[in-house]
Parts: C-alpha cells; structure tokens; sequence
C-alpha cells in the first residue's frame, strides 16, 4: 500500500475542526479516491484545552507553526491561521523552503505576497494550493485555473462577500437599518466582532486580485484595485432602488480592457431580472464571462468552517493524486506586469441621492454643476420630508429636503469632480451617495 500523505495542520479554529471532522467523517473515501491514504498527524494551535467538537488526541501538538512547517514527519502544511504577515507568512514560506506542498485560505497572505509565493513554490519544486482562499466552497480558483484554461476571460464579477449580501439582502426585506443587520450579522456569527474587513470592502478586494490575476494571467496588485464599502446605504437608498426596478449589491469587478486591467469593489445597483440581484444572504456568486463558454455564473456557500473545509479538502486531493498547476494558473515567469486600465465610461450611469438644503437657487446650482462636469441627468426626483405650509410657525427654513438623481452614461471622474463641487457649494446637509448602476 502506498505510504500515507501527512498533513500538519496550522489553525484549529472554524475552518480548521471542520476539515478534522471531515477527515473523520470522509476520510476513507478519500483515500480511495487519493490512491493513498491520507492523514493529520499533527498541529498547531495556541489553546489546547479549548474544546472544540473534534477528536485531537491522536496528533502531535506545536506551540509554532513554523517549527510545524518544518517538521520533517509531515508532507503538506496547511496554514488556516490568517492574516497577510506574522506567523502565518512565517510558517508558509518556512514549508515551502523544507519542500513541503502548501495547501491554504489565507486571501490577505496571498493578496499581499502571492507573486512572492508563486515564485517561490516554482524553485522549490511545490505546489500551493488555495481553492477556499476565494468565495469559500465555490470551486472558482479550479474553474479559472484549469476548466477554462482554453478561454479567454473578458470579465468576472460578482458577490465576494456573505456579510455585505447578508446585510444589503436583509434591508431588501425588512425595514431595518443597515447598524441593526451588522448586529445581527455579528450575533449570528456572520461578521466579526470587527466587521471593518467585510463592511469596507477590503475581503472583497482580496479575493478579487487573485481571480483577476488567475482570469488574466498578471501579477496580482491588489494596490490597483477600487475599493468602497456597503456603510452609507440607507433604506432611502434601497427603496429608490426597488421603485427604479434593481436590488443593491457589493459587486467585485474586473475587466481586461485595451488600455489595461480594470478592479473594482463597490456597491451597484443590479437590475431585479440579473442572477446577481436574486443571490441573498450570505451567499456568493462569481459569473466569469469568455470567449469559448460565453457566460458561466457559480454560486454557492462563500464563507462557514464546512464550506471553507470542503475546498481545503479538495486541494489536498489534488496533491495526494500528484495533480500539479502553476500556482495562478501559469508559470510565474509568464505572469505579466499589471497595467492598470485607463478611466472609462461607465456605460450604466450614476445613482446620486442628495440632501438638498430648500432655498432658492439650490437646484439650479446643482444642475449647473453636473452640466460643467459633462453630465447629462436621465431624472430627478424630489421627495418632500414635511408637508409644505404657510403658516410660519410650522415651518422649517432650508431644511433639507432628499433629492435622487439618475445619470446617463459618464465617468467616474466626471461624477466625483461634480458632487465634489456641489459639496463646495454648500446647498448639501451631508455627504453625498453616489451608487454605479451596472447593465449585467
């Protein structure tokens, strides 16, 4: 029989028991299906007496998980610690440096250092292997890399994060604010005591620069990306939404264009018929348009230990069989440069709700300043927040007043350099929000 394939794990917490039971539970099955069996027979973690649903007895224990990586009584190591630096970085450049194959759902360590790594498991002669690093149990980094390696991709896009859909899809069906879903998504385990990473878009992003470089065979730069998080949606915003016939959504989205590369996370406006606006809760979905395929959409569990689990699970598979790819799909050395695309337009148009201060001119201002930026305005809609009356004891002098704006086709420096003025103009009480309007 052939000799067992080894695996030390690093990071016992959600993910990490999840793939544990699932050894137990399956782990027959994927020995048959390995040709060999496979076993954890050691790990690391920094609380041993927590109790976490597993049977650990059986492994040896590591205070380090770099002197786990480098452990020379295992064969794969298996970071599921996080985070882009510390020892996370430490331990997975020390298993690649022993010759160890490393299997991983560290996006922000790959978003940071995957060209570094790439390059590395290349002159080592290893592989690295990241399936749940981006949209959780979706095989999307397997679809990329290997089903559609006769492709061409034009675009990919979707929802990157479950708690931004949790939250966005949850204001859609209750009046609620958008404060009370983030604490129900913490109570339920869907977002961090410190939501900041999912909330501002940064989780999204990072999975976004590794399927941009897998989709479009560059180097990742994660620096290039647009990023705006889901923070300023209001319900005003999602009933404007849903009169003008689209759902809100977090959408990552990036394109190869003729100028370059185009990366962007932010909220948009998708119309109610899309795919994408009938993905809820924390769900994801990636839809990855190309040149043979024509449209593929993947939608599945993003996040959760058993759906993170399942795709660790499937990358030490690949090993155990000897199946072997280019960590983004092809060698490092062919990876090009990142070029980041010149500023488009944006063929949707704009989304803008304003708090208008009820004076006169102030209208007049604003149309004038969208009008200096280039800006042709497809509507304008006024909603009156009292009652108007002549009696000057009822009344409220200049207080604002919601106005909604849809724009034709422009660009978002042409938008930004005009709400920026309007904002110097002083006819606005706050900030204002300006949504893209995507024709998926």
């Amino acid at each position: 029989m052939p000799e067992a394939l080894r695996l030390g794990v690093a990071g016992v917490g959600t993910v990490g028991a999840s793939l544990v039971r699932l050894f137990e539970r399956h782990g027959n099955e994927l020995a048959v299906r390995a040709g060999r069996p496979l076993a954890i027979t050691a790990i690391s973690t920094r609380d041993r007496t927590r109790n976490r649903g597993v049977d650990l007895s059986g492994m040896r224990w590591f205070e380090d998980p770099t002197a786990l990586a480098r452990d020379p009584d295992t064969d794969v190591f298996v970071e599921l610690i996080g985070g882009e630096e510390g020892p996370a970085r430490a331990a997975v450049f020390a298993a690649i440096e022993s010759g160890k194959h490393v299997v991983t759902a560290n996006k922000a360590l790959l978003a940071a250092h995957g060209n570094e790594l790439a390059r590395a498991v290349e002159a080592a002669g290893v592989s690295l292997n990241f399936e749940a690093a981006a949209a959780g149990g979706i095989p999307v980094i397997k679809t990329l890399r290997e089903a559609l390696a006769g492709n061409t991709v034009s675009r990919i896009y979707g929802i990157l994060n479950g708690t931004c859909n949790y939250i966005l899809s949850r204001m859609e069906s209750e009046p609620v604010s958008f404060d009370d879903c983030l604490a129900d998504a913490q109570r339920l385990g869907y977002a961090e005591a410190d939501p900041t990473f999912d909330i501002e878009g940064y989780d999204a992003a990072h999975k976004l620069a590794l399927l941009t470089s897998i989709a479009f065979g560059s180097e990742i730069d994660k620096s290039s990306i647009y990023v705006e998080g889901i923070t300023s949606v209001t319900q005003a915003d999602i009933a404007a939404a849903d009169e003008l016939g689209y759902r809100i959504r977090l959408l990552g989205v990036a394109s190869r264009t003729e100028s370059g590369i185009e990366q962007r996370v932010h909220l948009a406006m998708v119309p109610k018929s899309s795919m994408i606006a009938r993905v809820e809760g924390v769900t994801n979905a990636v839809a990855i348009e190309a040149d043979f395929v024509g449209g593929l959409v993947l939608t599945g569990p993003g996040a959760g230990g058993d759906a993170t689990a399942s795709s660790v699970a499937s990358d030490i598979l690949d090993l155990a069989r000897g199946d072997r790819v280019g960590t983004l799909g092809r060698p490092a050395s062919s990876l090009e440069p990142y070029r980041r695309a010149a500023m488009r337009r944006h063929e949707g148009g704009y989304y803008v709700r304003l708090s208008v201060y009820d004076r006169p001119g102030a209208f007049a201002a604003i149309a004038a300043r969208m009008a200096e930026a280039g800006i042709s305005l497809e509507s304008i809609v006024q909603r009156s927040r009292r009652p108007r009356t002549s009696a000057p004891d009822h009344a409220e002098p200049e207080a604002p007043q919601p106005v909604v704006m849809i724009t034709y086709e422009t660009t978002e420096t042409a938008i930004r350099d005009a709400l920026e003025a309007i904002g110097r103009d002083g006819h606005i009480a706050v900030a204002p929000q300006m949504i893209r309007i995507e024709r998926l």
